[in-house]
């Protein structure tokens, strides 16, 4: 930690920030030998580590890791309770390094480190936990409904899977396709954004420390157009799973297309947030907040167009932006900081940006729109403040693109129809919100929303034996016990005679 680069932590987080990050293949860390990328604690704005791209050479070393893995490891054939004990091992090793996997975290990606500590790392390690409880309860088929024979329908892993986790919540979306693709007796290549790889590196050598055999699990780092091209592309490559962007996933699907590569995208989204007048308000107008200000607005979860019936609009919108305005922006690694900074510099151009374009597009700017003021080693940091816009209308720019930031806008609604009718008005359709305690318009709601998920009178959770994915824009397949299941393992039938079988005698003569 002597590196002058790097912030000094706080008081019990001494953990060490790894100098340079390179790839993980067979277990063991490659040598340094690509492009240099800098990586950036998003709090002060400076360098605090260096990333080492991985090039095609060296994805297909870790494609060809994964497939011995595969062939000869013996993990595809490893009994269903030793594949537990594996994942369960996994599951304990990363509670117990918790701390250092959200300062790593934190570090990297500048959310607020509790809310790293408390929900995203002890999700990683549930991830290991559900699936390695899933699979012991996965069975087959058995149909002897064909007098003279039985058919018995089997699950076999697929092989190489190539995992590509987004920037975001890294060690958390990640876990969840790790676990999924090596349960099931696959092996796999995860590659992580370039932006966030610290702690996502620490997660790979833990998994090793807890006992995975080498080439099971083999790490790649660089960006999207080098390592993440020539890892979809890579002939070896046996399915494809990616969450982010919808345009590249698009750009995936489409190259993995040319192969017949299966694929599983979770993508974009736009989700509405209804709140009707017959809502609990206050409950209500906690989650709008939780909604689209957690993890620094940085969620394709996010509740980010609320949509407020007219009759209590003015009251709701007025109190949620004195809230937004009182929320507490800082330094990520002090567990009373509510918004810490934005991922890149980048990043909080494009937010910026967005509340510019509100203002030409006739919206009415409530709250934030701005850089937020720091000051000391914050003051370069990418902070911006907590924003909520009061939108014209539902076409309009800030209601249609996401902006994936912490940036509210508002539209009211006077009846049901229109509410709904502006909720589906959006090329995306991952998830969306419910605010009634009237049962008739839930029922109502839950059929008439085009999205994947429905949340009723609760911000977001997620219920892992439930599929999860979103329509339209928003993705392909689902993640989830068996949507995961159906993904990550091929279906083989082998019918067997239950008695000797008459045959055609052909040729006799």
């Amino acid at each position: 930690m002597d590196d002058p680069r790097i912030p000094v932590p706080q008081p019990g987080q001494g953990f060490p920030v790894p100098e340079t990050v390179t790839s993980i293949i067979d277990g063991q860390p490659v040598p340094a030998r690509g492009k240099r990328i800098p990586v950036f604690y998003p709090a002060t704005g400076r360098p605090v580590s260096t990333l080492i791209e991985a090039d095609a050479a060296e994805v297909d070393a870790a494609v060809a890791s994964a497939r011995r893995a595969f062939q000869s490891s013996g993990w595809a054939q490893l009994s269903t309770e030793k594949r537990q004990q594996q994942l369960l091992a996994i599951h304990d090793t990363i509670l117990a390094h918790a701390d250092e996997l959200a300062f790593l975290e934190c570090l990297n990606l500048g959310v607020v480190m509790r809310e790293l500590r408390e929900r995203q790392i002890r999700r990683a390690a549930y991830n290991f936990r559900f699936f390695a409880e899933f699979i012991g309860q996965a069975k087959g088929d058995v149909y002897d409904q064909m007098a003279g024979y039985r058919s018995i329908v089997v699950r076999e892993p697929v092989g190489v899977a190539a995992l590509i986790a987004p920037w975001n919540a890294p060690t958390a979306l990640a876990s969840m396709k790790v676990a999924a693709a090596i349960a099931f007796g696959n092996t796999c290549v995860l590659k992580p954004s370039e932006q966030t790889p610290l702690a996502i590196h620490r997660f790979v050598a833990l998994l090793h420390e807890a006992g995975l055999p080498p080439g099971v699990v083999n790490l790649v780092n660089g960006h999207g157009g080098i390592t993440g091209e020539a890892l979809v592309a890579h002939r070896d490559v046996d399915l494809i799973s990616f969450t982010g962007g919808t345009e590249t996933g698009r750009h995936i699907m489409a190259s993995a297309g040319r192969r017949l590569k299966p694929c599983t995208m979770e993508l974009g989204g736009k989700s509405a947030n209804i709140i009707f007048a017959s809502a609990d308000i206050e409950r209500a107008l906690d989650a709008a907040l939780v909604g689209i200000y957690s993890n620094n607005g940085q969620q394709c979860l996010a509740g980010s167009r609320i949509l407020v019936e007219r009759r209590i609009a003015d009251d709701f919108i007025g109190r949620f932006a004195e809230r937004a305005r009182r929320i507490r922006i800082g330094d990520p690694m002090d567990d009373a900081t509510e918004l810490g900074p934005l991922a890149s510099a980048a990043h909080r151009k494009r937010v910026l940006d967005f509340a510019e374009t509100a203002r030409t597009e006739g919206g009415r700017l409530i709250a934030g729109g701005a850089p937020a003021r720091m000051t000391g080693d914050l003051a370069e940091g990418f902070f911006v403040e907590p924003t909520a816009v009061v939108a014209q209308s539902s076409r309009s720019r800030v209601c249609q693109d996401e902006i994936f930031g912490p940036f509210a806008t508002f539209l009211t609604f006077d009846s049901y129809e229109q509410a709904i009718e502006i909720a589906n008005d959006t090329t995306f359709g991952l998830v969306s919100y419910v605010w009634s305690d009237h049962l008739p318009t839930v029922e109502r709601a839950g059929r008439d929303l085009r999205s994947g998920v429905v949340w009723v009178n609760t911000p977001m959770v997620r219920e892992l034996r439930a599929p999860f994915g979103g329509y339209k824009d928003s993705g392909v397949g689902r993640e989830g016990g068996e949507a995961c299941q159906h993904f990550y393992t091929e279906v083989k039938t082998i019918t067997v005679p239950t008695g000797p079988v008459a045959v055609r005698r052909l040729g006799l003569g």
